[in-house]
């Protein structure tokens, strides 16, 4: 115990023949003074040995492309680094659409450029192996007093593991224990929303590459089993100069076929103020796709490959006894808290909404004049709730606002111009909502809202803004009696008509 105790802090040293010595110097007089230090010195090592291993070189296990397993001892000096995109589509179309009825869907990423002797994979979805766990995205977390390394994850909620962090740093891999936290919002399915976080340790400057692993043991050294590294994201903070003053989270389109509903969201989105629209994309019809490649290539949208029903059998709900399957509604909850991440230093702010969804001031023509008002009247909470108002596609105004063109009805979808009746919100029930954020005061999302934040969200007076939800609703819930009419979308009918007639012409070259 003694020799282990001098080796662990330095005074024992290697002689050349391999036998243990001590230095050779002259005796000294050793102060009382020198105590407190030492012990405190020797404190810290013990501390820092503990939660902050380094590896300098390490067993790394992977499966090659082949099936067969490959063992990477750690190379000194870093391969050639990728950029840090985390999987968003640049302007060249990911896929070309082959048929007007099957859907076309996202194409997952390959691992090919390496980090530490290790593939890197860009893309969400990243298996860790041998246990029931995915990583989505990760990201520098700066705001909890020391840096730390945040994934959002999908794990299988029974499964009991301590993970770690294995990071690329330098060209040299580096672990450190994780935490996991899984979010309470899972609606009892077996896989659900969680983060995983490891503190970075000093020895990492710039943590470039992280995987998610267990450790395990084989011949007597430490093996790291893992499937690919992760680029991190968010590596400098930013508190003004935002690319983008609003971003809208769309999680999560699949067998999307309404085109003419995606236009016209797309620009309604430009005039509220929106700079960037993210979706996150399992698949579509050949028609929405050539729509989406139109916006990405122009800048205002990027899409995420969502392919989490490849390896995770998903529900198309929220009721487990209703809708089966293993994870909630496509893994929705897991798409916006990635999403609010993924632009939490791009964006002044982000909405968490569905592509049915509009947020209308009333008052006000956008959101850019809007929030500025809110926050002064609210006091700048994390975020503001905006009141679902359910418009039903059942029910139609017979007058819709001059100029529509009969090039609209040349395409799929559902125009929603002519639903000006809206159903009257009980103001003694709870009515759901959706929401804009400061993303930098939130940490975990759910459908509706955030369910972890730094001062909370607040309901917006429904005088002042709500959010119009254009949809299908069962007739036996309301009485047509009963509806409001409510013209404040034809408000913008003058902009929102030529710019959907421009896109449908020239996206999917009709006339």
């Amino acid at each position: 115990m003694q020799q282990r105790w001098m080796e662990e802090s330095g005074w024992l040293s290697m002689s050349a023949s391999g036998q243990h010595s001590f230095p050779q110097s002259k005796p000294t007089f050793f102060p009382k003074t020198l105590l407190v230090p030492l012990i405190l010195t020797l404190i810290f090592i013990i501390y820092y040995l503990k939660y902050s291993v380094i590896i300098t070189k390490p067993s790394i296990v992977y499966p090659d492309r082949t099936g067969a397993h490959k063992v990477i001892v750690h190379q000194e000096a870093a391969e050639k680094q990728p950029d840090s995109s985390l999987g968003t589509t640049s302007s060249t179309p990911t896929s070309t659409p082959t048929s007007t009825s099957t859907p076309t869907s996202t194409p997952t990423s390959t691992p090919h450029l390496m980090a530490c002797g290790v593939p890197v994979q860009s893309g969400p979805m990243i298996k860790v192996a041998q246990h029931q766990a995915y990583m989505i995205g990760s990201y520098v977390e700066h705001r909890l007093g020391r840096k730390m390394i945040r994934t959002v994850s999908i794990v299988l909620r029974s499964e009991q593991v301590q993970y770690y962090c294995l990071l690329c740093c330098d060209g040299r891999n580096i672990s450190a224990a994780a935490s996991l936290d899984i979010h309470s919002d899972h609606f009892e399915y077996d896989y659900g929303t969680a983060d995983i976080t490891c503190q970075v340790p000093i020895t990492c400057k710039t943590p470039t590459y992280v995987a998610i692993t267990s450790q395990t043991h084989e011949g007597g050294r430490s093996v790291w089993n893992i499937q690919s590294f992760q680029p991190v994201a968010n590596q400098q903070p930013r508190t003004e100069n935002f690319p983008y003053a609003f971003t809208v989270c769309i999680s999560v389109m699949y067998e999307y076929m309404n085109v003419l509903g995606l236009v016209q969201a797309m620009e309604m989105f430009k005039l509220l103020g929106v700079q960037k629209v993210a979706i996150y994309k399992t698949n579509c019809y050949p028609d929405t796709q050539k729509v989406l490649d139109y916006y990405v290539r122009e800048g205002f949208v990027d899409i995420i490959p969502w392919t989490v029903s490849s390896y995770i059998k998903v529900a198309r709900g929220w009721k487990k006894s209703d809708s089966p399957g293993d994870l909630e509604f496509f893994g929705q909850i897991v798409a916006l808290n990635d999403c609010l991440y993924r632009y939490m230093y791009q964006s002044r702010y982000v909405a968490l909404q569905d592509l049915d969804e509009l947020i209308l001031p009333l008052k006000e023509d956008n959101w850019t004049t809007l929030i500025p008002q809110l926050e002064k009247i609210y006091q700048h909470p994390a975020g503001f709730e905006f009141e679902n108002n359910v418009f039903p596609i059942s029910l139609s105004s017979s007058k819709t606002p001059e100029n529509t063109l009969d090039l609209w009805k040349q395409v799929e979808g559902e125009n929603i111009l002519p639903h000006v009746y809206r159903i009257p919100n009980d103001p003694n029930v709870f009515n759901n909502f959706k929401v804009i954020v400061n993303p930098r005061l939130a940490f975990q999302a759910t459908v509706h809202g955030l369910l972890d934040s730094k001062g909370g969200t607040i309901r917006v007076d429904p005088k002042i803004a709500r959010m119009y939800h254009i949809k299908k609703y069962p007739n036996q819930y309301f009485s047509p009696n009963s509806v409001i009419r409510d013209t404040r979308l034809w408000d913008y009918a003058d902009k929102i008509i030529p710019a959907v007639s421009e896109v449908l012409e020239q996206a999917l070259n009709i006339q």
